[in-house]
């Protein structure tokens, strides 16, 4: 049951995770990872469900037997303390290591381990029923053949209610901030020292920016070249739906060609960025501000 749950559990982390994020124009968003670890589900699951088992529902299971004597009533309601007890304590590490909200975390590897629980508890008085004679005998196979509806019935569950998060609003799209030429004006900094100054008036200094390669370039070679030296700027604002703002950067230097640096982040925290090369494997270069 543990690993029944994993697909919808891993639709719904993506949703929520991609949910108002900027993806820089790389590649789907994640979906073709997605789509990859769901082609390759029937092999990874079992190992999964079984980490997730050692990791969670059986320590667990350890708590409440030994809490029996101290906490009164049955056995699984036990089991759902001990498992919210170690999601709690999961959730430390795996913020620090990866961000995100301590609460929500805690949450939701707390919800993981719910379905195991009710599972062992169904089990359980089915081996109850085999030993008094009134039910069929089950096999390790029954199991792992009755998960395999309840895993499509929960991903099913999961995708129309992302759905309908997404419809309703609850879940909103990424929109990037609007700036004005003057916004723009100041200092952006990036990786490995590049510096791009944008001046009032259209003018730029730029020092180990990467800049889109010319045609000069040999085939073959990086889609970007680093450069450097004074320039023009101006804003740039399609005006076709669905692109975005950003700021067109040509330096004077005979280094690369014109290159506009998108608009991203948010409003208090503006970002600019290009990526280079193919968008499903290309090479995002961001910049901040001072």
């Amino acid at each position: 049951m543990g690993a029944a749950q994993l697909p919808a559990a891993g639709l719904l982390w993506w949703v929520v995770a991609d949910s108002g994020t900027d993806d820089y124009g790389a590649g789907y968003g994640g979906a073709f990872g997605l789509l990859c670890l769901f082609l390759f589900a029937p092999l990874v699951l079992p190992v999964l469900g079984l980490l997730h088992a050692v990791l969670h529902p059986l320590p667990a299971l350890v708590l409440a037997r030994r809490a029996a004597r101290r906490v009164p009533g049955p056995e699984w309601a036990r089991h759902l303390g001990g498992v919210a007890l170690l999601g709690t304590a999961w959730a430390a590490p795996v913020t620090l290591l990866w961000g995100g909200s301590y609460p929500a975390t805690a949450v939701s590897l707390s919800l993981l381990g719910v379905l195991p629980v009710l599972g062992v508890a169904r089990l359980r008085r089915r081996y109850a029923r085999e030993a008094q004679g009134t039910g069929r005998a089950w096999r390790a196979r029954s199991v792992w053949l009755g998960s395999a509806p309840v895993s499509v019935a929960l991903l099913a569950a999961a995708f129309l209610g992302a759905l309908l998060a997404s419809v309703t609003g609850l879940l909103t799209a990424y929109e990037p901030p609007k700036l004005s030429a003057g916004q723009l004006a100041g200092v952006w900094r990036g990786d490995d020292g590049a510096v791009l100054r944008l001046l009032p008036g259209g003018r730029a200094r730029g020092t180990a920016l990467p800049t889109r390669a010319g045609s000069e370039e040999p085939p073959g070679t990086r889609d970007f070249v680093v450069c450097g030296g004074d320039g023009t700027w101006r804003l740039d604002a399609p005006e076709r739906q669905g692109e975005r703002d950003g700021v067109l950067l040509r330096l004077d230097r005979d280094c690369g060609r014109e290159t506009v640096w998108t608009i991203g982040g948010t409003a208090d925290e503006p970002e600019l960025f290009v990526l280079f090369g193919d968008p499903d494997a290309g090479d995002v270069r961001i910049l901040t501000r001072d």
